[in-house]
């Protein structure tokens, strides 16, 4: 798409703060404005209009499409989403160890073991831990902890979360992400452990590698998009 527009503004209004091109408001893919709570998620929004060059590239307009996202189809649904998200700590991804080989499981151990105890403390959930595959039942109080915690995010931040949550594939560790206890780096190697550890006795293919970078993009939108709203 050529780039139609030449300034690109943030002003306040009385839903928070606005985006606009050429004084005309930015608009969601639903023709909704792009409005967002906090200024400097709207700022970053708008440096990637600004920094569009003569074709506007879609794909770089990363916070936009998170925004957009939670503005079309989070914000009306809200508690279906965070119902959907809080689904996750049924069969976490943290709770399901290797019995073999040892070193795998030892990894897993350390690895996840401190965010099962954060989560514990933090939410009041406690999570049961199984070896192998088979479907373990986490108890109803633990879930509904869960689903409380999910429920409480605001529209926004529950896009975030919900990013976070099915990039990472662990309830767990998307929300040590989100709420600070791990960075990106650190989430990206909790919730891929298993493959990194096969990556290091076979090695990684072309596809493999493009599908990790692009789920780490995705965690590290999902963090700098909750950071920018909490600004």
């Amino acid at each position: 798409m050529r780039r139609f527009y030449r300034e690109v503004a943030v002003a306040p209004d009385a839903d928070g703060f606005a985006v606009s091109l050429d004084g005309k408001p930015v608009r969601t893919p639903a023709k909704a404005p792009l409005t967002v709570p906090s200024r400097a998620l709207a700022e970053a929004i708008a440096t990637e209009w600004r920094e569009q060059g003569p074709e506007v590239k879609l794909g770089e307009l990363m916070l936009t499409r998170l925004a957009s996202t939670a503005i079309d189809l989070v914000t009306a649904r809200a508690a279906e989403v965070a119902a959907e998200v809080a689904r996750y700590a049924g069969t976490d991804l943290v709770c399901y160890r290797a019995a073999h080989p040892p070193e795998l499981a030892q990894r897993q151990q350390q690895a996840w073991q401190p965010l099962i105890d954060w989560a514990t403390l933090r939410y009041d959930a406690p999570l049961e831990v199984t070896v192998g595959v088979v479907p373990i039942a986490q108890s109803t109080a633990s879930l509904r902890a869960f689903a409380a915690a999910a429920a409480s995010y605001p529209p926004l931040e529950l896009a975030a979360l919900h990013l976070a949550t099915t990039t990472c594939g662990s309830l767990v560790v998307a929300l040590a992400l989100i709420e600070g206890r791990l960075d990106v780096e650190g989430a990206f190697a909790a919730a891929q452990l298993d493959e990194s550890f096969e990556i290091e006795q076979w090695g990684e293919d072309p596809e493999q590698t493009r599908r990790r970078a692009a789920l780490k993009e995705d965690m590290a939108l999902a963090d700098r998009f909750i950071r920018l709203l909490r600004q």
